[in-house]
């Protein structure tokens, strides 16, 4: 599998094949690795949410300005960050790790007094900006695993964020949509598949130092 020749056939796909659907384990492969994302301290302070209910998408796609792939693409998966970080995630997050690694919580206490300090010192707005950013790092480790297993995607930020928390129910959960992705597989006549991939010349994007 070469990694460079799966990023240049994928692409934004703009209309997705509504009858072709990932199969369960597709579906399974791709969110595991979603799991797997980079995340600062490994705290993931979001959650994702894959959307399969027609009724729900259709209410989705009108607050997204309209948009197929919304509807048309197998699933839609919705980045929503913790609307209020708090030291609690922290707790949540360490006990997991001592459950996981079978090790004594104090050990991790160092660790905690580090995490809780990054917490504690983010404003509201500032803890927005950082949550959304780790949210980002794990929509691109869904693209690229898309990519890599020959699933189409779409990433979108072209939606009313608000109508997507009261239509899912977020800010009950205390959560806040942040980025959404479309996934499936592309259609036959989305003329975009067949466009050359632009990006910046290497010696214009890249400066060794």
């Amino acid at each position: 599998m070469d990694i460079l020749n799966k990023l240049e056939w994928r692409y934004a796909v703009k209309k997705f094949n509504p009858a072709k659907k990932l199969s369960e384990a597709q579906l399974d492969k791709l969110i595991a690795a979603t799991r797997l994302s980079a995340s600062a301290y490994g705290l993931q302070p979001y959650k994702i949410l894959v959307i399969e209910n027609p009724a729900v998408r259709e209410q989705l796609r009108a607050a997204s300005y309209n948009q197929p792939q919304i509807t048309d693409a197998s699933q839609l998966v919705v980045f929503a960050r913790y609307a209020h970080l708090s030291e609690s995630h922290v707790d949540d997050y360490t006990n997991n790790i001592a459950a996981t690694r079978n090790i004594a919580h104090s050990e991790l206490d160092g660790f905690a007094g580090v995490m809780k300090g990054t917490v504690n010192q983010l404003s509201e707005e500032g803890a927005a900006v950082w949550t959304s950013k780790q949210a980002y790092l794990a929509l691109g480790t869904l693209l690229t695993a898309a990519a890599v297993e020959g699933i189409d995607a779409c990433p979108m930020e072209g939606f009313d964020a608000a109508a997507y928390d009261e239509i899912l129910g977020l800010k009950e959960k205390g959560l806040a949509a942040v980025v959404i992705a479309a996934i499936g597989f592309r259609a036959e006549e989305d003329v975009f598949q067949h466009a050359k991939k632009v990006r910046k010349p290497m010696d214009e994007l890249i400066e060794m130092i």
